[in-house]
């Protein structure tokens, strides 16, 4: 109920009158019912009722039988949500504040078993950071950059909608044990999706294929710039003609 409420956007409320007393939570009656109908909540049923399986073949020592039965695993998508919870592309990217700090933090967490920090998710995490940052680099859409203890402040101004987001510095962080991780992992899954769907859109208005060729990293992992040096060569040339036009139209206003 809690990660389907997430992942639909979907928060408690606070009523006037709580009749069940201060430890219960509150939805309004329409969200309950958009979830009674929603496709995902099917899928997490398959899910479950594979686990369970998955258990009992690992319970009985049948470890082949059970290592085929994991990777028959039910798959879902979260393209829908992501249409239903953003109808036009301005919001979707109006709503990457949230999204960038949690995949920002997650770039830089160790791996860690009980916490449910999963390397891939870390690695993934990096890589969409990088495509952003590098689209960011070449349509030169940086607009403020400040240093603080917790972290880089950096904002961007994309199709008019402005981003701020916090990046970590890359020290050895310390996992706090008092924290929910998953309810965290829960709002990563939604921000990964959410991101991908951005990059893929900014790096197709770009005329580049997405994801980024792995040509395109040098040897630290890092996406080189250098390779993009025509399409920024265009961008910059468009940028400049762009704020030049601007810059008469308000000459002529004053006149």
């Amino acid at each position: 109920m809690r990660r389907l409420c997430i992942l639909k956007g979907i928060y408690p409320r606070e009523p006037k009158k709580k009749f069940e007393g201060n430890q219960k939570s509150y939805y309004h009656v329409k969200d309950i019912k958009i979830l009674a109908h929603e496709p995902l909540l099917d899928k997490f049923r398959e899910i479950k009722a594979h686990l369970k399986k998955y258990k009992r073949l690992v319970n009985r020592n049948e470890s082949d039988l059970a290592k085929r039965h994991l990777e028959r695993a039910p798959k879902y998508s979260l393209q829908h949500v992501i249409k239903e919870r953003y109808p036009s592309f301005p919001d979707a990217v109006r709503d990457l504040d949230d999204a960038l700090c949690l995949i920002s933090l997650y770039a830089n967490f160790p791996q860690h078993q009980s916490l449910d920090i999963k390397n891939s998710d870390i690695v993934l995490c990096q890589r969409l950071q990088k495509e952003f940052l590098t689209y960011c680099a070449l349509t030169q859409c940086f607009r403020k950059v400040f240093f603080s203890i917790k972290g880089i402040y950096l904002q961007a101004e994309i199709l008019g909608q402005t981003v701020t987001w916090v990046q970590p510095y890359q020290f050895s962080q310390k996992l706090p044990f008092d924290v929910d991780y998953r309810v965290m992992s829960t709002f990563l899954e939604f921000y990964l999706s959410l991101l991908k769907f951005v990059n893929f859109k900014l790096f197709s208005d770009l005329k580049e294929a997405y994801p980024v060729r792995a040509s395109l990293y040098d040897v630290n992992g890092n996406i080189d710039i250098a390779s993009f040096k025509p399409l920024q060569t265009k961008i910059v040339k468009a940028f400049l003609k762009e704020e030049r036009d601007q810059d008469f139209q308000i000459s002529e206003e004053y006149k």
